[in-house]
């Protein structure tokens, strides 16, 4: 979860997180490059006295300030590029859950599994146990195994709703009449909390989501007790 003051992005969880959170590093360097040499040419154009008088005609100057960003371009580009294709990449899921967005709750079905569906509310703040966050708690968690590709269809049933989870590099819009999918493998064990990230109503903020991540004989063991409930 987010933390107070952060200025990063949370500890990646999932393979496609830790690629964003890479690539995000690569990028701002590249960026603080850029912003180096343009701050150091503007002070040296600001201090000297001297000036050039083929200012008019300057072929080298020109080609290089054409091919440089173009090279940068490229560099930035190409990793963007195979990020996006993992991103959409879905081999062989191990389970697939269907995820509809509504005013204001998220409602989940394990589609692998008969039966198996239930609605997710945010947990009133006077109903929180002790070490439960305020406005991110709710009271039928997302429970999924660990290292095992999980598939998302997700779609809304009134408004524009998006269902986000930062630590596991996911944010796919829930849109009326429309399924999207995504993917993504929980590496480790936890709960991993998010939010809906598209304004859809007076009670917007109090649609949290959050994921567990368990082991696979935690997960079948859930998965056991909510068929029979």
């Amino acid at each position: 979860m987010a933390h107070p003051s952060q200025l990063g992005f949370q500890d990646a969880a999932s393979p496609i997180m830790e690629e964003l959170l890479l690539f995000h590093d690569h990028t701002l360097m590249v960026v603080f490059l850029i912003s180096t040499l343009v701050l150091y040419t503007i002070s040296i154009m600001m201090t000297t006295k001297l000036t050039n008088t083929n200012s008019m005609d300057a072929q080298e100057v020109e080609m290089i300030w054409t091919i440089l960003p173009a090279i940068i371009m490229v560099v930035i580009a190409l990793p963007s590029l195979r990020i996006l294709y993992l991103m959409d990449e879905i081999s062989d899921p191990h389970l697939t859950i269907k995820s509809m967005g509504h005013q204001w709750y998220w409602s989940y079905e394990f589609t692998d599994y008969d039966m198996m569906m239930f609605d997710s509310y945010m947990t009133p703040t006077d109903s929180l146990l002790p070490g439960q966050f305020r406005l991110l708690e709710v009271d039928n968690r997302m429970v999924i195994p660990m290292e095992s590709p999980i598939r998302m269809l997700i779609s809304a049933e009134d408004v524009l709703h998006s269902w986000t989870v930062p630590s596991l590099g996911l944010k796919t819009d829930a849109i009326p009449g429309r399924l999207n999918q995504t993917t993504f493998i929980a590496t480790r064990p936890g709960l991993f909390y998010g939010q809906c990230s598209e304004i859809c109503g007076a009670n917007h903020s109090f649609m949290p989501i959050v994921v567990e991540s368990v082991p696979v004989s935690h997960f079948e063991a859930w998965s056991t007790l909510m068929m029979e409930t």
